[in-house]
């Protein structure tokens, strides 16, 4: 039972994989499509909401260095999730990765946490989307009776009714294709990035400089009876407080880390690249390096327009503008962030879906959901399936608590990417590699090191909710999973049912 559990599945035989017919995504993205995937995915809620919260609770000003330091350990974890594409281009990222590398069950449960980092991502980008649309509807006059808005109604019923409609609109772009989804998201892509430049050429301008004294606040006592709510860390070394000082930088970046998920989806799409083995390390660091640059400045100039303790936490980009008397850019801001982060939605939703599909492949999960569209060549079965429940639960989720429960989902996952680059360079010297990560392995190590300590600056409520969804995982691959594998059947034949007729 023990050598089942972490069979490996070889790089060769998951390349193959992708050639079936019936199983086959269509090649229409270049270097350019994967960058833009990143940099559209990546601008979003981080920075046109957490930036505020984080200054105004942990740290300040020096916010600036939260994102220096979570955009490193991104780096760390890029490069190694860059060799691993080149080497593997196959749908499911960090999930293909470690089947080829540790193992089925390692493999099983980096694929059931993707599932829930990118449909929680999904959900809460859905939400914060409906939150600026209201806005600006409430702006042109018409208003959303409360209970279609997400706020309890007079029977205590809310269902937010735009993020369940932005979801479902999206998938139905997922479904007709890939090259659409990519078109779509550079013209949005395109106004994103030029509100961002908006606020950091404008709000230059406004800057004031007592506004950055003291930059690093001095640390503040953690309130008596924080328990669950203190960081990890805090509770478990008492090391120092998580609100300002130093250690809020720390816990800052922690929860900042939210705005830079998306680069790892690049690695989702390395299956649908026509040269994966170029264009995916290309449109992974590339997109990585933009935002980090643009995520400093952006904080550097708002806490230099307001200071930190006056920032808003809902609409801190806004905000800052309307309280200098320049509510036109606020406008501009706002219709800038409801139209970007439509791309962010649509690319979580694409990562779910593509990781999903390749666990179904692999018989981890129905192989019902593996079959691709005849004519669109896309995932459709799990696509709409993942799309109608998003849908649902964003229409009843609420925003508090959730980024935290995606963050750790995804620093999990730059764990496991960095110990299975090690794994390979030993097991599979032989490989054919594209892209190299530097200095192995002291840059798997230091990226290991580097995630697991924001990992500890996360609340201990957010480690419960994550052991529990593991503890389900679990159950899943035990009672299904482990038994449906592929490599538990080798004689399987690729594929059981008939093929569909071709439209």
């Amino acid at each position: 039972m023990g050598s089942s559990l972490f069979r490996t599945k070889n790089v060769e035989q998951s390349i193959r994989d992708t050639e079936e017919p019936e199983h086959a995504l269509k090649k229409s993205l270049s270097a350019l499509d994967l960058t833009v995937f990143g940099v559209g995915v990546i601008i979003g809620t981080g920075i046109f909401v957490l930036t505020g919260q984080v200054a105004k609770n942990n740290a300040g000003p020096a916010v600036a260095l939260a994102f220096v330091a979570a955009g490193v350990v991104c780096a760390l974890a890029a490069l190694c999730y860059a060799e691993f594409a080149s080497t593997v281009p196959v749908a499911g990222s960090a999930y293909t990765f470690s089947y080829a590398s540790l193992g089925e069950l390692p493999a099983w449960i980096i694929g059931w946490d993707l599932v829930l980092e990118f449909a929680l991502g999904t959900a809460v980008v859905a939400v914060g989307w409906s939150g600026y649309m209201r806005s600006l509807l409430d702006n042109a006059g018409w208003h959303l009776p409360g209970y279609l808005s997400g706020r309890d109604g007079a029977h205590g019923f809310g269902f937010d009714i735009l993020a369940a409609l932005l979801v479902l609109v999206l998938t139905a772009i997922l479904v007709l294709g890939m090259k659409l989804s990519a078109r779509i998201t550079s013209l949005v892509v395109a106004i994103k990035v030029a509100v961002v430049l908006i606020v950091i050429i404008a709000g230059a301008f406004f800057v004031q400089s007592r506004n950055y004294h003291p930059f690093i606040p001095p640390a503040q006592p953690v309130p008596a009876g924080a328990s669950l709510k203190a960081p990890l860390v805090q509770l478990m070394f008492g090391w120092s407080p998580a609100n300002f000082g130093v250690m809020g930088i720390f816990t800052a970046a922690s929860v900042v880390f939210f705005a830079f998920i998306g680069f790892d989806i690049v690695a989702t799409a390395a299956e649908e690249t026509r040269n994966p083995q170029r264009d995916v390390p290309r449109g992974i660091l590339g997109s990585l390096i933009i935002c980090t640059v643009l995520y400093v400045a952006v904080s550097i100039v708002v806490t230099g327009m307001q200071n930190y303790t006056q920032l808003s936490v809902d609409a801190p980009l806004a905000d800052a503008f309307k309280s200098i008397g320049h509510p036109w850019y606020a406008g501009v801001i706002s219709f800038g962030a409801a139209i970007g982060l439509t791309t962010v939605c649509l690319i979580l939703l694409l990562g779910q879906t593509r990781v999903f599909f390749a666990m179904s492949r692999d018989g981890l999960l129905p192989r019902f959901f593996s079959r691709v569209h005849p004519r669109f060549r896309t995932p459709h079965r799990p696509t709409i399936l993942l799309g109608v429940i998003i849908a649902i639960v964003a229409g009843f989720t609420s925003l508090s608590e959730l980024a935290e429960l995606v963050n750790i989902g995804t620093l999990f996952a730059f764990v496991v990417v960095a110990i299975s680059v090690i794994i390979l360079r030993k097991t599979r010297p032989d490989l054919p590699r594209a892209f190299r990560t530097p200095w192995v392995p002291v840059v798997p190590i230091v990226s290991v090191c580097a995630t697991l300590w924001l990992m500890l600056n996360l609340p201990a409520e957010t480690w419960l909710r994550f052991a529990i969804w593991m503890v389900i995982g679990f159950a899943v691959y035990f009672l299904y999973g482990r038994s449906h594998s592929r490599l538990a059947h080798p004689e399987q034949p690729s594929e059981p049912e008939p093929a569909p007729p071709i439209s």
